[in-house]
């Protein structure tokens, strides 16, 4: 049980006020002014200091590529096949990877990390806290998304192996029979029930798309080039199924159609050089644009692009370029939660959801600014003191 007395707290529910909250159970158990300690219960001081709900990366791939290793610690791509739904990014991170304990050190609790982009199909994304050593105990939920990739890194990958797709035609083909296959294989299994001897042979690949074309989990589909994202958005319909856009690049240059859709962007990263044709309009102005034209943005380092622990920086860099600064906090915290469907339990300090709480020196945008306490779960799992 945790005590944080007096701290001026970011909630993401509200205007930021100073009051304490009580954590017990792994939940946030209580929130207001002047709450008296129970019996044994831990208190920490942050009069002076501010609290933020602990920080969510709606895209990126820690564990998956291990920091300082090489091809024996790469495991998010599988370029054997262009299509490999069946793939769990659970079975390809190492949560004792030190970008772990960098990242919660630096008031990131939380992030959906999976497969890369090589494949038009990659595999299933999960949702994880980044305190912990065993996979299985980190998950929030799993899998979270199903992720999908157009433009240059699919045809890179499997024109050099000299098949298909080589092209973007190819990659929107290949996608189309995917989904199209698996809205057969749920089709037989549901004729099946009635008539067993109808059900068809067990697919794994199809078996992972189920939720996909039921419309349980989304596709993650990374794109950069406005035109691959109007592709991803053409499919999506045509097929009815749920759509995130991923890094959406040029989204600030179809922001009102982008808006008009409905859709959520996770936009990123935007830190680095331009090391690609389809990056040519990389800018950090892209998530102020789509905000102001009313779509919901999540902000990304796409670790290990930029390592996780800078993923308040990133937030930062689009306020200087242009966007607001609640929504850029948003775009780390609730916004985040909300485009990975997780709002009941992280992104905000609202009474029944996780105890996930950060604790701050100065405003985590200031470059100068310290983490001093980081719980996730109610449990302190960094403290600089």
């Amino acid at each position: 049980m945790i005590l944080i007395k007096n701290g001026l707290t970011y909630t993401m529910e509200g205007a930021p006020a100073r009051m304490d909250i009580l954590l017990e159970g792994g939940k946030i158990k209580k929130m207001g002014e002047n709450l008296v300690a129970p019996e044994g219960c831990q208190i920490i001081d942050a009069e002076d200091k501010l609290v933020f709900p602990g920080f969510i990366d709606a895209h990126c791939h820690l564990g998956m590529w291990e920091d300082a290793i090489g091809f024996e610690g790469a495991d998010g791509n599988e370029t054997s096949d262009p299509i490999t739904p069946e793939l769990r990014a659970i079975d390809g991170i190492n949560p004792m990877d030190r970008t772990f304990e960098e990242s919660r050190n630096g008031g990131v609790t939380s992030c959906a990390s999976g497969p890369g982009s090589a494949n038009v199909i990659g595999g299933q994304f999960a949702a994880i806290k980044t305190s912990g050593y065993c996979i299985d105990d980190m998950i929030i939920k799993a899998p979270i998304a199903m992720k999908c990739a157009f433009g240059e890194n699919p045809k890179r990958v499997y024109s050099e192996k000299k098949k298909s797709p080589s092209t973007r035609m190819a990659i929107a083909a290949e996608l189309r029979n995917a989904l199209a296959r698996a809205k057969e294989y749920g089709e037989k299994l549901e004729t099946s029930k009635d008539d067993p001897s109808k059900k068809p042979a067990f697919d794994m690949k199809m078996e992972a798309m189920l939720p996909v074309v039921r419309g349980e989990m989304p596709l993650k589909a990374h794109a950069h080039r406005a035109d691959d994202i109007l592709t991803s958005i053409r499919i999506a319909k045509e097929f009815g199924v749920k759509l995130t856009l991923e890094h959406c690049s040029e989204g600030h240059l179809i922001a009102e159609h982008i808006a008009g859709e409905g859709l959520s962007a996770v936009v990123g990263p935007s830190f680095g050089e331009r090391s690609k044709f389809e990056l040519k309009n990389l800018t950090f102005e892209t998530p102020g644009v789509l905000a102001k034209a009313g779509v919901k943005v999540a902000i990304m380092t796409d670790h290990p692009v930029v390592p996780l622990h800078y993923l308040p920086m990133c937030a930062a860099l689009s306020v200087k370029a242009g966007m607001e600064e609640e929504e850029a906090l948003k775009a780390i915290t609730i916004n985040a939660a909300e485009i990975l469907e997780l709002q009941d339990r992280i992104g905000s300090i609202k009474e029944g959801k996780d105890a996930d709480v950060v604790i701050w020196d100065k405003h985590p945008f200031e470059l100068d600014s310290n983490v001093l306490t980081t719980i996730i779960d109610g449990k302190v799992v960094y403290s600089k003191n």
